[in-house]
C-alpha cells in the first residue's frame, strides 16, 4: 500500500473498488490495520488508512474536536469518492461524526458507544475502568504534563506485531502526539458530547447500514450488555451486531475474525 501525505494527513492506501475507510484508536497510528487492510484489498476494496488528526505524523492543528477532526478527515477523502468507514475506540467517533455530518455508504463501529452515552450511563464501574477519560479532561493538572516525562512507562501496552511497533513508539514518545491525544479526549467531555446530544435532538441520525462490533475480552458487555442496543437510538438505518473473539485491540489480536467480519458487511 502506497504511503502518502495529503490535507495535512499521512495515510496509506491500495487497492481498487469500492472504497473503505479504516480509523484507528487511542494511542495507535494508521499501522495497526497491517493485517487487516491487506485482505480487504484482496476481497476487491480500495483501503485508505490514515493517522487521525493529531496522531502519529499527521498535523496537529490544536483542535481534536470530532466535528473538527471529522472535517480534516472528510476532506482528504474527497479524492476517492464515496466511501464507508469503519473506526476503532477513539476513532469510531470520528466515524459516527462523519457518518452524520459528512455521509456514508456504510458505519461500522468498533469497541465504543457515543460519548453522550457512555457519560449519561456513567456509574462506578466506568469510572473505575475509565478514570483516564476523566484525568485527561481535566486541567488543573494537564495529564499530557506527567505522560511526557515517561511515555514509555504511561503506555506500557506494546502492539502485537513488529510491523507497527516502531511506528507506534514514535507517535507515543513525541510529546506534541501526546498533547493531541489527551486533548482528543478532553473534546470528548466538553464538545463532543453536546455535539452528539445536540444532533440527537435535531433527528440527525445514522442513516446508513451500520455495524456495530465489540471485543468478547473488552469490558463493553459488562458496562453495556448488547452494544447494538446503545446504538440504536442513534440510527435510522438498518443495524448488526457482531462479537470479535479477541482483548480490545481487535486489530491487532484478532486481525482475520475481523477482516472477514468487515468483508461480509461492507459487500451487504
Amino acid at each position: 500500500m502506497a504511503l502518502e501525505v495529503a490535507d495535512g494527513l499521512r495515510y496509506r492506501w491500495g487497492g481498487s473498488g469500492p472504497v473503505v475507510l479504516l480509523l484507528h484508536g487511542h494511542p495507535r497510528t494508521h499501522t495497526t490495520w497491517w493485517q487487516v487492510a491487506p485482505p480487504l484489498v484482496r476481497a476487491g476494496f480500495c483501503v485508505v488508512c490514515p493517522d487521525l488528526p493529531g496522531y502519529g505524523e499527521s498535523r496537529r492543528a490544536g483542535d481534536q474536536s470530532k466535528r473538527a477532526m471529522a472535517a480534516a478527515v472528510a476532506k482528504l477523502m474527497e479524492r476517492f469518492g464515496d466511501y464507508s468507514v469503519v473506526g476503532h475506540d477513539r476513532g469510531c467517533y470520528v466515524a459516527h461524526r462523519l457518518a452524520v455530518s459528512h455521509g456514508a455508504a456504510r458505519l461500522v463501529v468498533l469497541d465504543g458507544v457515543p460519548i453522550a452515552e457512555a457519560l449519561a450511563r456513567c456509574d462506578a464501574r466506568f469510572a473505575e475502568a475509565w478514570w483516564h477519560w476523566f484525568f485527561f479532561a481535566q486541567e488543573a493538572k494537564p495529564a499530557e504534563d506527567w505522560i511526557v516525562r515517561d511515555p514509555l512507562a504511561w503506555y506500557r501496552s506494546e502492539p502485537v506485531g513488529a510491523e507497527n511497533r516502531a511506528d507506534w513508539e514514535r507517535a507515543v514518545t513525541n510529546p506534541d502526539v501526546v498533547r493531541a491525544m489527551v486533548a482528543d479526549y478532553r473534546a470528548g467531555l466538553q464538545v463532543d458530547r453536546f455535539d452528539e446530544e445536540a444532533d440527537r435532538e435535531a433527528g440527525r441520525l445514522v442513516s446508513c447500514p451500520t455495524l456495530v462490533g465489540w471485543s468478547s475480552r473488552d469490558d463493553m458487555e459488562e458496562l453495556y450488555g448488547d452494544p447494538v442496543d446503545v446504538w440504536r437510538p442513534w440510527l435510522t438505518g438498518p443495524v448488526h451486531g457482531v462479537r470479535i473473539e479477541s482483548g480490545h485491540h481487535m486489530a491487532e489480536e484478532a486481525p482475520a475474525e475481523l477482516a472477514g467480519a468487515l468483508t461480509e458487511f461492507l459487500r451487504g
